[in-house]
């Protein structure tokens, strides 16, 4: 009998030990030949015990399976026959526990490609339907989160194989919201690849009449009019599908500005002749595009003030627990504000005297007004800024509301308990700067939100690295500061 025989029979014995899950019986097979691990290694597609074990997917198949990538860890990535990995055979057998296992020991296998350049992350694009499975898709991103940067030989991206080949949009829709909620710097480039065939997601979305995912493309600011390699963009695509009726997507990309590929015939105009004979109509023009562009970045932020407050339940309730724990505390300072409260007014002369109520009688107040108000100058810093981080804690919590009746009921407590704090201020205040600076303070506050977002909105995707929410920070700290000294 020829060595190759021998090796061949080694390698079939060994493979139904791992069918079993036997390791005592590997041990076995090893004592005849201890270089058999490493035979097989050197094969480029074979079936290793590793992949017999993940196919099976039973408890002593994991034990089986985890003894065996300590000893051969090189097998977790190589491919059968057929072109899959380990990891690739247990996912389409739906043991998600093996699954789960594999990930523990290497994070960097939901990256490994196996047939036609497909991750796991993509085949389970293509067939997460249960929560389950959706839930396995979430610790893939939180594993490896360069894997939705990966594209199968069809330059198909997770997000492509969602909509072509998932019948369910869940998992098209928990891919944007990783993209969203982690906010990757390349989100946009993944969202505007092309594959193959020049069609981007949203080629796809309206290709396939899926209304929701094209209103989660379009919230996320895709490129509306990327012509694909037949020169044709979303817009003409949907123009061709006359048998559908689709008229929600029609007017969600008109309402966007998409464009189809016809408007590329349409006259083209001497810029120059145009400027220089017809000056009016030229500056009419300018301004015209200037007030269009005004309200479409004012749209704009209220789609993605919209967008951005569809979180997860534990980061909601995470948020409203801060938020109520602040305005607490802030409410609070107002009742009882640091020193107290004056009990009598300035020209009460009943009662004990001492010498602090003496001196007390030379101070000018009001009974319920703040000792610190008049004693100390700066309280009015102290009121502006307990203030401002009132009204902040309650715009967040009035926007953490649900929607429907009883929190409706609640935002309205929310107005009334905000007022009673701004008249409780006003009382124990009684001094016309200390309004002021509310004012200012929540004015500059708003305007330097703006300049955050639109910044990030505008600037974010040409500059990658700027942080423009810590500059925000940063920003408006030192201004509090400088207005702190200014009033020393």
């Amino acid at each position: 009998m020829s060595a190759f025989s021998i090796m061949g029979e080694r390698i079939v014995k060994l493979n139904e030990v791992a069918q079993h899950g036997n390791i005592d019986a590997f041990y076995m097979l090893i004592g005849e030949d201890v270089n058999l691990l490493e035979a097989i290694d050197e094969l480029a597609f074979v079936d290793t015990p590793l992949h017999i074990a993940a196919s099976a997917g039973g408890p002593q198949h994991i034990q089986f399976a985890m003894e065996m990538v300590r000893l051969k860890p090189s097998f977790a990535r190589k491919p059968n026959p057929n072109g899959y990995s380990p990891i690739h055979l247990a996912l389409q057998k739906g043991h998600t526990q093996m699954v789960r296992w594999l990930l523990q020991v290497d994070g960097d296998l939901v990256r490994v490609k196996g047939k036609e350049g497909r991750t796991p992350l993509h085949d389970l694009a293509a067939a997460a339907a249960t929560e389950q499975q959706l839930g396995l898709m979430d610790k893939f991103l939180s594993d490896c989160p360069n894997s939705i940067e990966d594209v199968t030989i069809q330059n198909q991206t997770a997000l492509h194989i969602a909509l072509l080949e998932n019948n369910e949009l869940d998992a098209f829709k928990r891919l944007v919201r990783w993209l969203r909620k982690n906010k990757s710097e390349n989100a946009r480039e993944i969202l505007n690849r092309q594959d193959k065939e020049g069609n981007t997601v949203l080629h796809v979305a309206v290709s396939k009449n899926q209304t929701e995912a094209v209103r989660k493309l379009l919230n996320r600011g895709v490129n509306l009019n990327v012509r694909n390699l037949e020169g044709h963009t979303a817009q003409d695509m949907l123009q061709e599908q006359r048998q559908v009726n689709n008229g929600e997507i029609r007017d969600m990309l008109s309402y966007a500005g998409a464009l189809s590929c016809s408007c590329s015939c349409l006259p083209k105009v001497n810029c120059y002749e145009y400027c220089v004979r017809k000056p009016k109509y030229y500056e009419r023009s300018r301004i015209l595009r200037k007030t269009v562009l005004f309200f479409e970045r004012v749209r704009l932020l209220i789609k993605t003030a919209r967008e951005g407050s569809r979180i997860s339940n534990d980061d909601r309730n995470a948020l409203l627990v801060v938020a109520a724990l602040l305005m607490t505390i802030t409410y609070q300072v107002v009742i009882t504000p640091p020193g107290g409260l004056w009990q009598d007014n300035s020209g009460d002369s009943s009662g004990p005297h001492d010498a602090g109520t003496a001196i007390a009688q030379t101070i000018p107040h009001d009974a319920g007004t703040a000792i610190a108000q008049t004693m100390f100058v700066h309280f009015e810093i102290v009121a502006t800024v307990n203030y401002i981080t009132f009204t902040l804690s309650t715009i967040v919590t009035f926007q953490l509301l649900p929607s429907g009746y009883i929190s409706a009921l609640f935002k309205m407590a929310l107005v009334q308990l905000w007022v009673s704090y701004y008249y409780t201020l006003a009382v124990i205040c009684q001094s016309v700067p200390v309004f002021v600076y509310c004012l200012i303070s929540t004015g500059l506050c708003l305007v330097l939100v703006l300049f955050a977002f639109f910044g990030r909105q505008f600037c974010g995707a040409r500059i990658k690295w700027l942080r423009l929410d810590w500059i925000f920070y940063i920003v408006y700290a030192c201004i509090m500061f400088l207005v702190i000294l200014v009033f020393e």
